[in-house]
């Protein structure tokens, strides 16, 4: 029994004071979302925390003088003695910014605040987008899963579920939150230009997300029931005259979708870059030491500041690939839509209809992609 303390102790003492709560965190997570999974048949664990476990590693540092040195609970933050004491007694405005935009990240579906329906007025405290698509309920899961599920044998699919669902988005949840450390080590006195831009930017691309979320949500409401929902019932953004031919189509390429095949997601990648850049970019930044050995002089530790981007990204991209295909095998139009429209970055588009355009085709893919029953005034991307 008393293996496990000695082994964690040890674990400890390579780890920095500013990271051994949130790496204990993070352990906790991934074995509750591995038993959970295995023990339910449902892996969708980490989806439904996916939208709160980044705003709390980024409300550990960027409150970090809060926390005592000893936690008296288990899993309460804490912050050892042994912490640089700047940042053991000084707030850095920065990371509180940073803290502050994730927070709204987190909360871009909440409801308004005069609501139509019983529905909305439910979910003021809620992020609403994850609360309406269901994987708030524990007998909800992720499609994808399932489908991986049924190409794997079942010993298979439980290695992929502790390494990379459990374990991997974890981690993944974790690394997002690391600029916010890198902030709450900069320590600036002031907020500087940089900061107000980026925030700015930052600001923008939730409300670009809020909008393309909502745009796919009020599609999918007229898809399944057929019925024109009245303006007023939609948000401000996603108030479109979907048509007969866009229900037949199967997917949504109207607003945003017309310009990007995921501007959600490209959004929110964006989002994290932004988030990224924020400490890399300010004049306090001189470069940055990895909190973990990495090896002098390795490419993983050059990399470091900008990790959270990457993972962000390279999960983004691979996990886009393999929804695409179940797409495409669903919607005969579909690959036509891959072939007119950007994957995420909706300023290539126009170049895609370029392109069409001098091959002949673009009048061809246009008719499937974005039909014949547009109304008019409505524009194309082109």
């Amino acid at each position: 029994m008393a293996i496990v303390p000695s082994t964690l102790s040890t674990f400890y003492k390579g780890v920095p004071p500013s990271f051994q709560w949130p790496v204990k965190f993070c352990i906790y997570n991934t074995v509750v979302a591995f038993v959970l999974g295995a023990a339910t048949g449902n892996v969708s664990q980490v989806d439904r925390v996916w939208t709160f476990l980044p705003t709390m590693y980024a409300a550990y540092y960027a409150l970090l003088p809060l926390w005592p040195s000893k936690s008296p609970l288990p899993l309460y933050p804490f912050l050892p003695e042994t912490a640089h004491p700047d940042i053991a007694h000084n707030f850095s405005p920065r990371a509180l910014l940073m803290f502050g935009l994730i927070f709204i990240w987190m909360c871009r579906y909440v409801t308004k605040l005069v609501a139509q329906s019983a529905l909305y007025r439910l979910d003021i405290s809620l992020s609403y987008n994850t609360w309406r698509r269901g994987l708030f309920n524990l007998k909800d899961e992720d499609y994808r899963w399932a489908i991986l599920r049924s190409k794997m044998s079942p010993l298979l699919f439980q290695v992929f579920n502790l390494v990379f669902i459990a374990f991997m988005q974890n981690v993944i949840l974790f690394v997002l939150a690391v600029p916010v450390q890198i902030a709450a080590m900069q320590q600036p006195a002031k907020l500087h230009v940089s900061d107000y831009f980026l925030a700015g930017l930052a600001l923008l691309d939730v409300a670009a997300e809020f909008v393309a979320d909502n745009q796919q949500y009020s599609f999918q409401t007229f898809k399944h029931s057929g019925v024109r929902q009245p303006k007023t019932a939609d948000w401000p953004g996603a108030r479109i005259e979907w048509t007969t031919a866009d229900a037949n189509r199967g997917f949504i390429t109207r607003g945003l979708w017309a310009w990007s095949r995921h501007p959600n997601f490209f959004c929110e990648q964006t989002f994290w870059v932004i988030i990224n850049l924020i400490p890399l970019v300010a004049p306090e930044y001189p470069g940055y030491e990895p909190p973990l050995p990495l090896g002098s002089g390795t490419p993983l530790e050059s990399l470091f500041p900008i990790i959270p981007s990457l993972v962000i990204s390279s999960l983004f991209f691979s996990s886009t690939i393999f929804t695409e295909s179940v797409s495409a095998a669903k919607y005969p139009e579909y690959k036509a839509y891959q072939q007119r429209v950007s994957m995420f970055v909706p300023f290539l588009t126009p170049v895609w209809g370029l392109y069409l355009k001098l091959l002949g085709k673009k009048e061809e893919i246009d008719k499937l992609v974005y039909g014949q029953d547009l109304p008019k005034g409505k524009k194309k991307a082109e």
